[in-house]
């Protein structure tokens, strides 16, 4: 599936982005993307508004008559927790979604191959609800999206989510408004809301990255991202010339399946990438059971360690090489992340990552018949500081006749032109352009809103060097907003269902104290944040991962501030969590209505 240690993003809103998409038939709309009819995904990518072009005052759009206590924005699996959760404590909610349906990622991501990486079945799912964890059956080991979209549904049905989603909805604008103390929130059905709360569920990886490369929108053929891919499905590649442009999770999981049809494939590759083996396979019986025997433990283990199942104690420098290998080849067989997971010491230590790193390397140069093309396709950077990736006969689809590999960063992409794709290699004739390049992620659901806080505040002038929060949940000068999964939070080297339950509880629980108490805001302290923002770069620091560029620090993203932007620390992070509550809400300040700032009682 998408980048991200636990398949990450579970909201699409690609709030205010850099670009919309239109069909051939009719122009793309100022402003954003009408709520009805959906949206014509099928065939165009055109150049969208700016942001602040766009921004229209306060009072300008009709307001509901029903004000709510709580606004999400997202409908997938942390959006409709957050429905559920807040739904469960008494307050009145709504979530607002750009999709058709709930799902989040899995409805966006629908390209051919689309498959949950890691974690694999059956810990892909809600860890809150026994009961469900119970009833719902998974039949392999990674499974594909139709059936995690369909294992959403369920889940919106049994606690009756999508009574309070509104869908085919994008919130385009939010402001703060102090007189009030609610926020304001715009939609694109000219609707306008009111709410105490703002809760963006919006995803790590929603915000699609269209890049900027020369002549693409002179390129006459179908235009698609895997991020936004037609949700009839109906991209045909039956004797195309097509090319791909990108080969991280989703460029990986979807050329073996266009090169299976296409006429000519040509992968426009960048950075070549450490691929492991998915091995998807019939979920093993005894493990489906086992966790429905035992999952008070194995969930109570996940908020520990991150892990349901127990992690490696050993080093990978205190064995023989004899034994490392027979490990390490045990792991390759066993496939998914099982190979890094040998050892403890992989992330952590650079000559113990070299090691597994050279063992990769190695794996790949036995399956690619040509070595001119192993040789392209042999990452250099630390193993696993960017995405680990997940694949299905990836390397072996480059020794198919009809597949080519341009490497362009040695030969970089000149333009594009109606018919064909120019690198310094040459121009290649294209009859379809598959756009696999990612996200903003992390931030960029968040930076494309803009919302707007106290003093008329935008978060991208405070975020104009990186992102700065406490907790990665709330930011200074934007009162009662809230984010789940949001930067300097564990959000994607975390289980994501799980983190996002625990961050909407303590949400959740936090609004009732204020109510009990008699408070109408909350937002933290202005020294937290660089506190915060210290203590997440510490704790990546002890790690390999700030060494590499990667979209974990927005080094995919021209122009983007590097900041490493994970807490690396998840169970850490949650215990703390947990204690500042306890501490009454430590680095937090609270206001009454129109009062002077108060500790919580």
């Amino acid at each position: 599936m998408l980048p991200g240690d636990y398949v990450t993003t579970y909201v699409c809103l690609d709030i205010h982005g850099p670009w919309v998409l239109r069909s051939t038939s009719a122009p793309a709309q100022r402003g954003g993307v009408a709520a009805k009819p959906p949206v014509d995904r099928t065939q165009r990518l055109d150049a969208g508004p700016d942001m602040n072009e766009t921004r229209q005052s306060i009072g300008s759009a009709p307001s509901s008559p029903d004000d709510l206590d709580v606004a999400v924005i997202g409908a997938g699996i942390s959006g409709m927790y957050a429905v559920h959760r807040f739904r469960r404590a008494g307050l009145t909610v709504r979530a607002f979604d750009e999709a058709g349906d709930v799902g989040g990622t899995w409805w966006w991501n629908c390209y051919p191959g689309a498959r949950v990486d890691s974690p694999g079945a059956p810990f892909y799912c809600y860890t809150f609800d026994r009961e469900l964890v119970n009833e719902w059956e998974w039949a392999e080991t990674q499974p594909d999206q139709p059936t995690i979209l369909a294992y959403l549904r369920n889940f919106a049905e049994k606690y009756d989510i999508r009574r309070d989603v509104q869908f085919e909805t994008r919130v385009e604008n939010a402001e703060f408004d102090e007189s009030t103390n609610e926020w304001v929130i715009e939609l694109s059905t000219g609707e306008r809301v009111r709410a105490r709360f703002l809760v963006s569920a919006a995803g790590t990886l929603s915000a699609a990255n269209l890049p900027n490369i020369p002549g693409i929108e002179d390129f006459a053929g179908p235009l698609h991202h895997t991020g936004r891919w037609p949700q009839d499905g109906c991209v045909d590649f039956t004797d195309k010339r097509v090319a791909v442009v990108g080969t991280g999770s989703s460029g990986v999981q979807v050329i073996p399946n266009i090169a299976k049809d296409a006429s000519q494939l040509y992968v426009l590759q960048r950075t070549p990438q450490f691929v492991l083996p998915a091995r998807n396979r019939p979920l093993d019986p005894a493990l489906a059971e086992r966790a429905r025997d035992e999952w008070p433990d194995m969930r109570d283990r996940l908020v520990k360690t991150g892990r349901a199942l127990p992690m490696a104690t050993k080093s990978a420098l205190d064995v023989s090489d004899e034994e490392r290998r027979a490990t390490y080849d045990a792991a390759w067989v066993q496939g998914g992340m099982a190979v890094r997971e040998c050892y403890r010491d992989h992330m952590t230590n650079l000559e113990a990552n070299e090691i597994l790193a050279g063992y990769v390397r190695d794996k790949i140069v036995e399956t690619i018949d040509a070595p001119t093309i192993a040789e392209k396709l042999l990452p250099t950077y630390i193993f696993g500081t960017k995405r680990l990736i997940l694949g299905t006969d990836y390397y072996e689809t480059y020794n198919r006749d009809n597949v080519r590999l341009l490497d362009i960063r040695s030969y970089p992409i000149d333009r594009f032109t109606p018919t064909s794709v120019q690198t310094g290699e040459g121009e290649f004739e294209i009859d379809l352009l598959i756009l696999a390049t990612g996200y903003d992620a992390i931030s960029g659901a968040l930076t494309r809103l803009d919302p707007v806080g106290r003093a008329g505040r935008h978060l991208t002038d405070n975020w104009a060097g990186g992102p700065r929060t406490y907790l990665g949940m709330a930011m200074t000068d934007f009162p009662n907003l809230f984010v789940v999964q949001g930067p300097q939070s564990p959000s994607v080297k975390y289980h994501y269902a799980l983190g996002s339950e625990l961050q909407v509880d303590w949400i959740a629980e936090c609004i009732l104290r204020m109510r009990a108490a008699g408070y109408e805001t909350i937002e933290p302290e202005p020294e937290t944040e660089s506190a915060w923002g210290a203590k997440v770069a510490d704790i990546a620091n002890v790690t390999l991962y700030p060494r590499t560029d990667s979209w974990y620090s927005g080094a995919n993203i021209p122009g983007k501030p590097r900041q490493f932007a994970v807490h690396l620390d998840g169970p850490g992070y949650h215990e703390e969590l947990k204690n500042i509550a306890k501490g009454d809400y430590t680095g937090f300040r609270f206001d009454r209505a129109k009062s002077t700032r108060q500790e919580i009682a």
